[in-house]
């Protein structure tokens, strides 16, 4: 119905935008002839340890095997219990149930992040961890959650997959718990070419268990402490994510603008979309709004040339793989609504001003406001 087009994401157009870099990027490393944990990678995680605060990065394959090798070098295994809302990719439960452990899950707050009351409630003697996730770049009730791990001795592993440039009273993401997992996916704010994900910790233990788990449990060539995993990251994405670094405050900053427009424009009513409090900084992975009628909302702005993601439909204990969980329908009512209601709108770095106000004034025109 028109020409005027609002893309969700455009890869391709950051490739453009960076392609000079990229391919110096890749001429550097190839030239070099070497590929697997050379200094490029240490450079990085040196990197990300300056821009987060941590005291370690160790890099690896994906934010999902950040978690699973966080936890494992909490200790936490067969049996044993961690928390987390059912508001998140299924990498988080998915984590847990690797490991052997089993899944709680405790319902969210209005901005889709865990409910520390909820988190009270579900704590049995077999709980070992409580696993808040940063949903959508927005960091948990960090003080809260902390103080409930403080009190009944349980440790945190963060899903901070979204949180790259996100800050809790001056806090960033993934440094408020015993360890942090960070996805560079490639549709994160600082994403890599393909998988690839970081732990965050600030114990020295976590951190070595962690960097010899991820290389087969290898003290040196001949010398195999434990049988761990293959989960390094690759060294020509090291080297493109310690480029992509440099410029991930403008990134954000551009999303952060483009979030606001919608704020400003989009009237209230019909559309929730989660205040951002002063203590907070969201660094906007999505841009999330709750929204009433939302399939007949989404098809209306598709007509019309706006791409829009349900991020997601389902909560997590409603998944045929969380069956033997014993959870149904109605046992987590805020999580259920949200999905119901969920939609992300375009909010990427490259749409222009005139883009953003064309989406938000559209969705004033579905409601007739």
């Amino acid at each position: 119905m028109t020409d005027f087009k609002v893309p969700f994401i455009d890869l391709a157009l950051r490739y453009q935008e960076e392609r000079e870099e990229i391919l110096a990027c890749i001429d550097r490393v190839l030239s070099k002839g070497h590929l697997v944990l050379t200094e490029e990678v240490n450079e990085f995680e040196a990197d990300v340890v300056r821009y987060t605060g941590a005291r370690h990065c160790i890099s690896m394959n994906s934010g999902t095997d950040a978690l699973m090798i966080g936890m494992w070098a909490m200790g936490i295994g067969k049996g044993d219990e961690v928390i987390t809302p059912p508001v998140s990719f299924v990498a988080s439960t998915g984590s847990i149930a690797h490991i052997g452990a089993v899944p709680v899950y405790a319902d969210v707050k209005d901005d889709q992040t865990i409910d520390p009351a909820e988190i009270e409630k579900r704590i049995t003697p077999r709980t070992r961890a409580i696993m808040p996730v940063h949903w959508v770049g927005r960091i948990a009730d960090m003080d809260a959650i902390r103080d409930i791990a403080k009190r009944h001795n349980i440790k945190i592993i963060e899903d901070a997959a979204q949180s790259m440039g996100a800050y809790y009273k001056g806090k960033h993401g993934g440094t408020f718990g015993d360890a942090g997992a960070v996805s560079a996916h490639p549709l994160k704010n600082l994403n890599a070419l393909g998988d690839g994900g970081f732990l965050l910790t600030d114990d020295d233990e976590i951190a070595h268990k962690a960097r010899l788990y991820r290389n087969h449990g290898l003290e040196s060539r001949d010398n195999c402490a434990f049988y761990g995993v293959n989960s390094r990251l690759d060294v020509l994405n090291a080297e493109v994510l310690k480029f992509r670094l440099t410029r991930l405050k403008g990134v954000i900053d551009q999303r952060r603008r483009n979030a606001n427009i919608y704020r400003k424009i989009i009237k209230p009513g019909h559309v929730q979309i989660p205040e951002e409090k002063s203590h907070e900084v969201v660094s906007y992975v999505m841009f999330i709004t709750q929204a009433d009628d939302r399939d007949r909302l989404q098809k209306f702005l598709a007509e019309r040339g706006v791409q829009t993601l349900v991020y997601y439909g389902t909560a997590l204990h409603l998944h045929k793989a969380a069956a033997s969980l014993g959870y149904k329908r109605g046992d987590f009512p805020m999580a259920e609504r949200q999905c119901d209601r969920v939609l992300a709108l375009p909010h990427m770095q490259y749409l222009s001003e005139d883009q953003v106000a064309y989406a938000a004034e559209l969705v004033n025109k579905f409601y007739g406001v």
